[in-house]
């Protein structure tokens, strides 16, 4: 059975959200400090993105990634699930297909930003999809094997709002704190429920990583390849829906450091 914290964060992600057009006229996000990619991620330090769910990754830091091309023997990418309970109840899209699936696509989306995914060094944990808090200290013990001092660590947001997201962050965090690792948070879900100003939002630990043109298109294609959650196949409206994704195709994305 999926848990109350997953029924909880599915509440807070629930309808429309905050439109592109709010955020775009949101005077606190407008100030953000920009950074370089050299500052966020020096030369001769390994990227570690650990992702809840196979799309995380491209959803909150395809920028990061996309700048690691031709240096993937210093990236390990850690998916935390499958993402297989991201249809509940489908006759398509089911666990065991999503399983199969989720991975393939992840995959596919990397390729789509350039990178060599047979060198990439991809570690699948597959602990239960919107169960992760229950494995929380099974999740930071695996982390401790993978994270080395002086690490670069990308995750999600401790607060994003959706359960898998705040049980890796927490995980994340600790382990990075334990191996003298740098951590970088990424907000993914917290576009679609914060507001314009919201002063949950850790603003002053908050930098504009900028993307431009080509590289926006190239998230845009990478995103794409998670068919399973751009696909309106056996659901509603999509997992990903077009104001979802417009929100994380702005010219930059916001990093916690």
């Amino acid at each position: 059975m999926r848990g109350e914290a997953a029924a909880q964060a599915e509440n807070l992600i629930r309808g429309r959200g905050t439109t592109l057009a709010e955020w775009q006229a949101c005077p606190l996000l407008a100030q953000v400090q920009t950074i370089t990619y050299q500052q966020l991620i020096p030369e001769g330090r390994r990227v570690v993105v650990v992702a809840p769910h196979p799309d995380d990754e491209i959803l909150g830091c395809a920028g990061i990634l996309a700048g690691m091309k031709g240096r993937v023997a210093d990236v390990v990418m850690v998916a935390v699930t499958d993402g297989e309970a991201s249809h509940p109840g489908s006759r398509q899209w089911t666990a065991s297909r999503l399983r199969q699936q989720r991975p393939l696509e992840s995959q596919h989306a990397l390729e789509r930003l350039g990178l060599d995914t047979k060198a990439l060094n991809w570690q699948r944990l597959g602990l239960p999809d919107s169960a992760v808090a229950g494995r929380e200290a099974q999740l930071v013990e695996r982390l401790l094997t993978l994270i080395e001092p002086g690490d670069q660590v990308v995750t999600t947001w401790q607060s994003d709002g959706h359960c898998d997201h705040e049980a890796t962050g927490r995980a994340v965090a600790f382990a990075t704190s334990q191996r003298q690792a740098c951590l970088i948070e990424v907000p993914v879900w917290a576009w679609h429920w914060a507001r314009p100003q919201d002063p949950r939002i850790p603003w002053a630990r908050a930098r504009k990583l900028m993307l431009d043109a080509q590289l926006v298109e190239k998230k845009r294609q990478a995103i794409n390849a998670h068919v399973s959650q751009v696909s309106t196949e056996g659901r509603s409206s999509a997992v990903l829906d077009q104001e979802t994704i417009e929100r994380l195709l702005q010219p930059f994305e916001l990093v916690f450091l």
